[in-house]
Formats: structure tokens, C-alpha cells, sequence
């Protein structure tokens, strides 16, 4: 966890509720609290009903800081998310951040940022853009997915898309995609990785990344029923930063953004 992190629990009202796809939703809430702390990578843990069920709150991704208003994007892929998905605006919600880590933006030093996302893993992507856009960065997209359902571009620039079905612009998977245009994207200029998505996706840029000694970050997703560390629904194991051995770590606390380096699958 971050050490100046100022994390709050608010109630908040949710301001705007867009369907994006048919399992996706953007929803945006007014929470000042949580947006003048937080970074690129943070993530908030939402207590989605007053009620007992869902006993436990969801992590989501910070897609978006504009001023006092945060954005988050969540998938109906359970009765919790699929209970967020269709709360109405002007409905409260109890949320927690910001929570972990954040993506290194300044070190090592680099020109050129490439983004790579695979499905909803882009939903922490369009506040880290933003944030390397301001320092000056050259930002790529990459975004993968099974099929063009899977896309999701809003508010991000210069994406480059991959289908497995070749229903939307390169037949492949994202890491395909990337093998075959990093020439084009790394250009004169030093680069790093940044990543979010699915676990074979991550194995695969990881080893992509180590082949040609290029520094790769990773925001990993967990349950995560508290979000501070107590329930310890979070743990992964890892390598070691000495690259010896491995250890178990509580991903709300050192995570989600993890050195790919020390992933394990």
C-alpha cells in the first residue's frame, strides 16, 4: 500500500451510468476525497448494497479521474457486479480508496509507454494514458480479445486491436500483435510495458518482455474482500525480487501493480 495514501470510506451517489457492451458498464460518482489522492493503478473497493448480500465489496480499477468525479468500469460477471451494473443514478454506494499501488511513470526513464490490455483489462488504462500523456510520453494502446464484444477503446488514443476471430483489426492474440508491430512502436526511443488483463495474456508479455530485457509492469486482479490488508483474500505468490525462490504477498497491500518479472503462473 502506498505510504502517503489518505484512504476514506465515502458514501457517494452515482452521477452516471452508461451501458458500454452488454455486460459492461461505465459508472461515474462525485467522490473529491478519493479523487484528489489517487494514481494510475489505484483501485477502489465498493460496498455495492446496505444490505447483507453481497456481504462482501468488489475492487475496481480507477478508469478515470476528472476532477471530482471518478469513473469505473465494471463486467456483469457475478451477482455483485451484475447488482452494480444496473444500480440507477442517484443510488449510494459505499466505497473505500484509493487502494494498493500505483504504475511507475518516471523510472526507469523511457519515451515511448506501451499499453497492453486484454478485454476489461483496459479499465485501468485511460487515467494512467492521461497521466503519461501530461509527462510527455508517447503512449500506444495495445487491446486483445476474443472477439470485437471484448474491445474496449473509450477515451483511449492510438489503439492498436487484435481478435482471436479477426472480427476487429489484427487476427491474434494481443501479445501476437505486439511481436509483430514493436519494431514500429519502439521507433529510436526506449519503451515500457504496462499491462493489465487476463493471466495467459500476462504469461506471455512477460516472457515477451524478458526475451528482450524491456521493463514490464502488470496490474493483477484478486478477490479482494476488504482491500487493507485484514481478510487475506488476496494472497499470490511471487518471485522474490532477488529472483530466488518466491513468497506469498497480500496483492491490496503491494499490488495490484506487480514487476512482471516476478509473476508465476
Amino acid at each position: 500500500m502506498r505510504a502517503d495514501s489518505a484512504i476514506t470510506d465515502n458514501t457517494v451517489i452515482i452521477t452516471a451510468s452508461h451501458c458500454l457492451q452488454q455486460d459492461v458498464s461505465l459508472i461515474t460518482f462525485r467522490c473529491p476525497e478519493i479523487a484528489r489522492a489517487a494514481r494510475p493503478g489505484n483501485f477502489v473497493n465498493i460496498k455495492i448494497s446496505p444490505h447483507k448480500e453481497p456481504l462482501l465489496r468488489r475492487p475496481f480499477s480507477i478508469h478515470n479521474v476528472d476532477g471530482d468525479s471518478i469513473e469505473i468500469m465494471a463486467k456483469s460477471v457475478g451477482c455483485g457486479t451484475a447488482l452494480l451494473c444496473s444500480t440507477p443514478v442517484g443510488a449510494e454506494l459505499q466505497v473505500l480508496g484509493p487502494l494498493g499501488n500505483a504504475f511507475t511513470v518516471d523510472t526507469p526513464q523511457f519515451e515511448i509507454a506501451l499499453l497492453i490490455s486484454g478485454g476489461i483489462g483496459t479499465a485501468p488504462m485511460r487515467f494512467l494514458e492521461k497521466t503519461l500523456l501530461a509527462a510527455g510520453k508517447k503512449v500506444y494502446h495495445v487491446i486483445g480479445g476474443k472477439t470485437k464484444k471484448d474491445i474496449q477503446t473509450r477515451g483511449l488514443t492510438n489503439c492498436h486491436i487484435a481478435t482471436e476471430d479477426g472480427s476487429d483489426g489484427f487476427r491474434g492474440t494481443a501479445i501476437d500483435l505486439l511481436q509483430e508491430r514493436f519494431d514500429f512502436f519502439a521507433g529510436s526511443g526506449t519503451v515500457k510495458l504496462f499491462s493489465c488483463g487476463p493471466n495467459p495474456m500476462l504469461k506471455a508479455l512477460a516472457a515477451f518482455c524478458k526475451k528482450k530485457k524491456l521493463p514490464c509492469e502488470a496490474s493483477l486482479e484478486s478477490i479482494m474482500g476488504c482491500g487493507i490488508g485484514i481478510c487475506y483474500g488476496c494472497t499470490v505468490e511471487l518471485k522474490n525480487t532477488s529472483g530466488r525462490e518466491t513468497s506469498m504477498i497480500l496483492l491490496c497491500q503491494e499490488g495490484p501493480v506487480i514487476d512482471a518479472e516476478r509473476l508465476l503462473f
